[in-house]
């Protein structure tokens, strides 16, 4: 072009140059490029960001780990515009692992050289004695933690990137994610949240009440104020229990709409044990019974109101009635249930 390229075309162009400078160890021309990225983010044009987002990924590990968290983020915002997820993810994931260890290093050298209160990650102005107590690579893990949150989080809004996490690895992250929020203070919930995000899950539910009984089958859902909506849209909502029935708009607010409506709670979700499932948790604090996670209804003790909506706006959830069970079985497994006072 005579006049110059468009903003979309000099996004590429800086990914482009950004990769060969990376590559080459070339630092002054990275951190130009590195400027570009920012700089022509904003005017490109999907077909960019689905050309970006695997490029970029695929050279985390070659940029250093201070600008590494920026790049990852860069990957975050590209997924959410289309690119793939499937690849970009195990590079995102892979980081975070790197980073989640450096942190719990952190935490540790930090308690062993006087502990007081931890530094704050996104201070303007970092703490003056964080890089000679923590080591620069623990700190640096420390100070971009959220930022690799972020990227993360955008990858496992994504059912094919925590499908693809095994079991184990999951497990190992979110153990040491949990052991850095003791150590430091610092709460990392939305990351917390989505590796607990359960798939393809199989949930038995119980309605004490009319002594009845569901097969269901649970993805995506972020934490259990969706749930709860969801399994009044399935079961009050489909006509198998009385009671108000969320509004389409409520349930689907839950599933794949964007936005919030105000809605009121259905249940008490308890536990076989009479435990209280609380809301502000996820669907994995509901216990694994004979190798499914069986939920029990009760009565709401008194009404409970909330902004219907997904605690992950891009993660698509879904709840699914596969059948109901028969009187026996719901009578078998409710006579094993008991009830607690709330």
């Amino acid at each position: 072009m005579i006049f110059g390229k468009k903003g979309r075309e000099r996004f590429l162009d800086a990914v482009t140059g950004f990769e060969a400078a990376v590559r080459e160890r070339d630092a002054d021309r990275s951190q130009q490029c590195f400027q570009d990225l920012h700089r022509f983010f904003g005017e490109a044009a999907d077909q960019e960001f689905h050309q970006a987002g695997p490029r970029l990924a695929g050279i985390l590990d070659e940029v250093p780990p201070g600008p590494r968290a920026t790049v990852a983020v860069i990957v975050g915002a590209c997924v959410e515009r289309g690119a793939d997820a499937s690849a970009c993810g195990p590079h995102i994931l892979a980081g975070l692992a790197g980073t989640l260890d450096g942190a719990r290093e952190a935490c540790e050298r930090w308690e062993a050289t006087g502990g007081g209160e931890f530094p704050d990650p996104e201070a303007d102005e970092p703490h003056p004695d964080l890089f000679d107590r923590m080591g620069e690579d623990a700190a640096v893990a420390w100070l971009t933690l959220h930022q690799w949150e972020m990227a993360s989080v955008a990858m496992l809004n994504h059912a094919a990137v925590r499908t693809a996490l095994d079991t184990d690895t999951r497990a190992r992250l979110f153990r040491t994610l949990r052991s850095v929020e003791e150590a430091s203070g610092h709460d990392f919930k939305c990351l917390a949240y989505a590796l607990l995000v359960l798939d393809d899950e199989p949930l038995v539910v119980l309605d004490r009440p009319t002594g009845t009984g569901y097969a269901l089958r649970m993805s995506g859902i972020g934490d259990n104020f969706q749930l709860h909506t969801l399994l009044a849209d399935v079961l009050i909502g489909g006509g198998h229990l009385p009671g108000r029935a969320p509004s389409a708009e409520e349930a689907a607010v839950c599933r794949d709409q964007p936005g919030q409506v105000d809605t009121t709670g259905s249940f008490n979700l308890v536990t076989p044990s009479g435990d209280w499932v609380w809301n502000e948790g996820t669907p994995s604090d509901i216990p694994v019974v004979d190798g499914v996670r069986l939920l029990v209804l009760d009565p709401p003790p008194y009404e409970r109101s909330w902004p219907a909506g997904r605690f992950f706006p891009h993660m698509t959830g879904d709840l699914v009635l596969e059948r109901v069970l028969d009187a026996e079985e719901a009578g078998r497994l409710l006579a094993g249930c008991v009830t607690k006072d709330g």
